[in-house]
């Protein structure tokens, strides 16, 4: 009898130490290393510099930089204030969007939103979409873009301009000119002989550009399709 309780002391020894024994909890490796951002900084102000010159300012709310995904990335999903600065340290305009991505080995931007870009020459520029290539120095937009200026409004479903925004073209456009301009396009058209005013006017066969357009030369001046 003795040795049976002392059995059953044992038994429930053994039971209150199991119940109070400390039990590791722990969550699997995590293995995806696509969702993992080399850094994240918020309430971003700073000074950006190329080849040892200072060219932009970047304001942003919070700043992202992946370097695990393909292609490598800084990631502005809080919206980006831009200003672009000359040699001299001058501003030679801004941009502004609702998110932006730069693609850092292909030195191409990515902004998406209510794009705005104003420039010292008194051009405004507004679009949902807006890539700035920074191997070709340029531009260009496959959505309604809309460029106003000093001397004319224009409209078009595709836009590609120069760095400096001093060059550029919109096809598929409506726009508004001076009257200037109209009799100035009146006067060439009544210098054509008569058979050439009958014969059709070329389709626009502007191609949309790739991510990587070939080197072209970019026009200055537009003309609307109408």
């Amino acid at each position: 009898m003795k040795f049976l309780s002392f059995l059953s002391f044992l038994s429930l020894l053994i039971g209150f130490a199991a119940c109070n024994e400390a039990v590791s909890h722990t969550a699997p490796a995590v293995n995806d290393r696509d969702s993992a951002s080399m850094m994240v900084s918020y309430g971003v102000n700073t000074l950006i510099s190329d080849s040892g010159v200072i060219k932009y300012r970047i304001v942003t709310e919070r700043w992202e930089v992946n370097t695990v995904k393909t292609p490598s990335r800084w990631i502005f999903e809080k919206g980006i204030f831009m200003e672009q600065f000359d040699k001299a340290f001058n501003i030679e305009g801004y941009i502004q969007a609702d998110s932006a991505w730069y693609y850092d080995q292909q030195k191409l931007w990515e902004l998406r939103g209510r794009v705005y870009i104003r420039n010292v020459n008194g051009l405004i520029f507004r679009s949902e979409e807006l890539f700035w290539d920074g191997i070709r120095h340029e531009f260009y937009s496959h959505k309604f873009s809309k460029v106003v200026t000093p001397e004319r409004t224009l409209e078009g479903t595709y836009f590609r301009s120069d760095e400096h925004m001093t060059h550029y073209e919109v096809t598929n456009s409506v726009g508004s000119f001076e009257s200037e301009d109209m009799e100035s396009q009146e006067s060439s058209d009544n210098q054509q002989p008569a058979a050439a005013s009958q014969s059709p006017a070329p389709a626009d066969t502007m191609p949309k550009a790739p991510v990587r357009q070939a080197a072209t030369r970019h026009k200055a001046t537009t003309k609307p399709n109408y």
